[in-house]
């Protein structure tokens, strides 16, 4: 009787500790751009020094099948705030350019999505998005911000509208050279002006350029010093924040601590320096005694782009590690991204989750934390990703994902309920260029349609559990059940086709140009709109090895 007694009081204090702050816990989601899942110590790299990013999976949970839901920024980025598929909020292309070039463009985010951050808001939790957006800005004027962050849910944002480009750091060549150019017949005097800005909202709601054009000039530790202050400024209160960190996007850049330390030149720099970044978050968190009250997200929009060479020759992409291509593909390489979670005392830790995720998953495990309400007139596509987190179950809720090229169905992710095998279809693959290349470098990206792709029929078949490189596409002589998998998942997108309804395309070619009355200048347009307001003093102390 006395054994049951303990064995019951264990019980209940096991459970304590798996149940404490389940509710209302702070969200850090840190976001890189364009890194390699192939790049961290923690999925098997051995030269790169990640031991910040490497603690997390140490002291939480590493999803080794954790898929981006769009190979690009843009989309990606739309799906994992709403967790929606980009195409049902209009955040998938049609034409060729699938991402935001301009500030001045007048495609976004639109105003009906629901993002997380409203949700939380409404809850009582201050929010911040710090660094990249690439959402969208203005509508119709200069200040109207339908598309800003602010309209999005967040209170606080400082960083860049838009994104990091080649063009706008001196001597780094043209992204719009190769990609682009042939489409886009603008100046480039103009473009200069337009690509990047910096941009700061002040937590008292006032919206203030303080750089224009963007300076490279320790951009990391004034992202990471603006994320430590809003962690302190709310350390009595609920809180989300998002860091979405310009590396290692290109034009790369590193601090001087950083620069010429790592053993794989600019790119590994920009790595280890995102690492000591996310080092800074998980010191101020344990100074204000906040580790076991938030749950921590770690991850990529997308893969490494494995296309980009610098002027130089030298190789400033990434690394996806086994996995084929890259971003802008829907090859492993460019979709399966690191996933990253830890909360101490309530998931696991050291655990590793080899069934298929998504960045969609973090809206609704973020809104039922909150205790907030999943909206009920829209589909989300997204899964609470806590059962899962916590070892309660097995088994992903995601049997089907669909794998877009904007906005063409380009692939589908079949993982029956009763088996291990995951089964992956392609409708089309990009043509690689060179041929025997592992990407499309004549373009810089891979394209979606047209003479960039091949269609097949059959569709190409791969069994991830037993390919996960897709060296080897099955055919009906290697695979007995090969015709009716593609008659399962065929139906599976039937049906997910049916859930799709019309909606204004975000990313046209109208939506995408450089509008000049949206153009917000922090000077005269005349004087080129520059300005500098940011205070490089009292930065965060950097130790590199």
């Amino acid at each position: 009787m006395r054994l049951l007694l303990f064995l019951i009081i264990y019980q209940c204090a096991t459970n304590s500790v798996n149940t404490h702050h389940v509710s209302n816990p702070n969200f850090i989601l840190l976001m890189a751009d364009d890194l390699g899942i192939g790049d961290l110590g923690c999925y098997g790299n051995r030269t790169l020094r990640t031991p910040n990013i490497d603690r997390l999976a140490k002291e939480g949970v590493t999803l080794t099948q954790h898929i981006a839901a769009s190979p690009l920024c843009t989309p990606s980025r739309a799906a994992f705030l709403t967790g929606r598929y980009p195409i049902r909020s209009g955040m998938a292309a049609f034409s060729r350019v699938g991402v935001f070039l301009f500030s001045a463009s007048s495609g976004g985010l639109p105003s009906e999505e629901i993002t997380f951050a409203k949700l939380v808001k409404k809850r009582g939790y201050a929010t911040a998005l710090i660094g990249k957006w690439h959402l969208g800005m203005n509508c119709e004027s200069s200040d109207d911000f339908c598309h800003h962050p602010l309209s999005h849910g967040f209170d606080y944002f400082y960083g860049l509208t838009v994104t990091n480009f080649r063009d706008c750091k001196p001597g780094q060549g043209s992204v719009f050279l190769k990609g682009v150019q042939k489409s886009l017949v603008i100046p480039m005097q103009i473009a200069g002006i337009t690509l990047v800005s910096l941009a700061i909202v002040h937590y008292i709601g006032l919206l203030k350029i303080v750089q224009q054009p963007l300076s490279y000039e320790n951009l990391t530790q004034r992202l990471t010093k603006e994320a430590v202050k809003f962690i302190g400024r709310n350390s009595n209160t609920p809180f989300l924040l998002v860091l979405s960190y310009i590396h290692v996007h290109t034009a790369l850049y590193a601090s001087k601590a950083f620069r010429g330390k790592s053993k794989h030149g600019l790119y590994g720099d920009a790595v280890e320096e995102m690492d000591w970044s996310v080092g800074q978050i998980l010191d101020v968190l344990e100074e204000y005694n906040l580790s076991d009250k938030t749950l921590v997200y770690f991850t990529s929009d997308q893969g490494a782009h494995v296309e980009e060479i610098s002027s130089s020759g030298e190789v400033h992409g990434g690394y996806n590690g086994i996995y084929k291509g890259g971003k802008s593909m829907n090859w492993e390489g460019g979709i399966r991204v690191p996933g990253l979670l830890r909360w101490p005392g309530v998931i696991q830790s050291g655990a590793y989750i080899d069934e298929p995720t998504s960045n969609m998953d973090i809206f609704p495990t973020i809104v039922r934390l909150a205790e907030a309400v999943l909206p009920s007139d829209r589909v989300i596509d997204g899964h609470d990703l806590m059962p899962l987190l916590q070892g309660k179950v097995t088994r992903s809720k995601h049997e089907f994902l669909f794998h877009y090229c904007n906005a063409y169905l380009n692939a589908v992710r079949w993982h029956p309920g009763n088996s291990e095998s995951v089964w992956k279809v392609f409708f089309f693959t990009p043509n690689f260029s060179p041929e025997d290349s592992n990407g499309c470098y004549d373009y810089h990206v891979c394209f979606c349609h047209g003479g960039f792709i091949t269609w097949h029929d059959p569709p190409l078949l791969f069994d991830l559990s037993r390919d996960p490189e897709e060296k080897v596409p099955l055919t009906p002589e290697t695979e007995s059940r090969f015709y009716e998998i593609l008659r399962v998942i065929q139906l599976a997108v039937d049906n997910h086709t049916r859930s799709l309804h019309a909606v204004p395309d975000q990313l046209s070619w109208d939506n995408l140009l450089w509008k000049p009355w949206l153009q917000r200048c922090c000077s005269s347009f005349f004087q080129s709109c520059y300005c500098d307001y940011d205070s490089e003093g009292s930065l965060l102390e950097v130790h590199s090895g």
